[in-house]
């Protein structure tokens, strides 16, 4: 329901009572169930709505278009925010070759670490 309300609403600022029709003429709805859904989706910044005398204008909200685009980039793509995602990897391989090292040399990497918080208490 508040999908088709949001499609029907992305062609540009509609009338409420355009909305309802559009909505009851694939569901069988009340107009007041309808307007209750505008409200939950003016409510979550969704649509917006603009006031001319007794008429309602409801309009898909650019910002919300562009937040939502972003919140489905970052589901696709979770490593997108990071400027090199390999750098997380090349530290952590760097730290294991560093804990190879101090394995290799006779102390384990708690005995390296508790060596190393003794040396700079």
């Amino acid at each position: 329901m508040r999908r088709l309300l949001v499609q029907l609403a992305a062609v540009g600022e509609q009338p409420a009572g355009s909305l309802v029709d559009g909505v009851q003429r694939v569901h069988t709805i009340s107009q007041p169930s309808v307007s209750q859904h505008l409200r939950v989706l003016r409510d979550a910044g969704v649509l917006t709505v603009r006031a001319e005398g007794t008429r309602r204008y409801y309009a898909l909200d650019p910002d919300a278009v562009g937040a939502a685009q972003q919140w489905l980039t970052a589901l696709l793509d979770p490593l997108a925010g990071l400027a090199n995602p390999l750098d997380a990897l090349a530290t952590e391989v760097a730290r294991g070759k560093r804990e190879a090292r101090r394995t290799d040399g006779g102390t384990t990497a708690s005995e390296a670490a508790a060596s190393d918080d003794q040396a700079t208490a």
